[in-house]
């Protein structure tokens, strides 16, 4: 039974990119095959998104860049499709962006579910402060990654378990948005600069 579905951004996410091992590694997943990764048409991705949820219902969608606000604009604009949460993680601001600003605004409506959003403190496609105030207008609860870059490949990151364990807590049900930020933080160590630096070795294999 598929419980997940992966949503790449703009240029897709090929392997090495944490998506790519998530929908090899997981029976249970199945990434969202988005037409003309590199032009991307926003109408032509959300029928295509939104026909991948009417066949996998009750899904938890998992975002990356221009797929976490992709899944932003569907959920907005078709508020009854049937899915279960959403990780939203390094969502890419499309104003001023010479390659995806053709999707236009950014929604900042209140979405409907439960919502996670896993944002860094350096991503070079949207500031810290920016993801913030989206994960606000959206309801969801902000995961602070510390200084993780895109949350790409080019960063560092193959195999992601930190982000399976993200969508399991939006399988398991509603969440508690004045608790639940600190535990990630606790768990991972986010914020601490050492927790950083050991994760960053670890994703580009300078430590096990």
């Amino acid at each position: 039974m598929i419980n997940t579905l992966i949503v790449p951004g703009l240029d897709g996410s090929a392997a090495p990119h944490w998506q790519h091992w998530w929908a090899a590694s997981d029976p249970h997943a199945l990434t969202v095959d988005l037409s003309d990764p590199h032009r991307p048409v926003a109408a032509v991705w959300e029928v295509e998104l939104a026909s991948m949820i009417l066949a996998h219902p009750d899904c938890v969608l998992v975002g990356h860049s221009l797929g976490a606000i992709l899944i932003a604009r569907l959920l907005t604009q078709w508020p009854h499709l049937r899915v279960a949460g959403a990780l939203l993680v390094a969502p890419a601001e499309t104003a001023g962006a010479d390659r995806i600003g053709h999707f236009g605004p950014i929604p900042e409506e209140v979405l409907d579910l439960p919502v996670i959003v896993a944002a860094s403190r350096n991503d070079p496609w949207m500031g810290f402060s920016r993801a913030a105030q989206l994960s606000r207008a959206w309801g969801a609860e902000l995961v602070d990654l510390g200084f993780a870059g895109h949350v790409n490949a080019d960063a560092g990151f193959g195999p992601w378990e930190e982000g399976r364990v993200l969508r399991n807590r939006l399988l398991a049900g509603p969440l508690d948005d004045t608790t639940a930020p600190s535990r990630f933080r606790a768990a991972y160590g986010y914020g601490t600069p050492d927790a950083q630096l050991s994760r960053a070795r670890t994703r580009t294999g300078a430590a096990l």
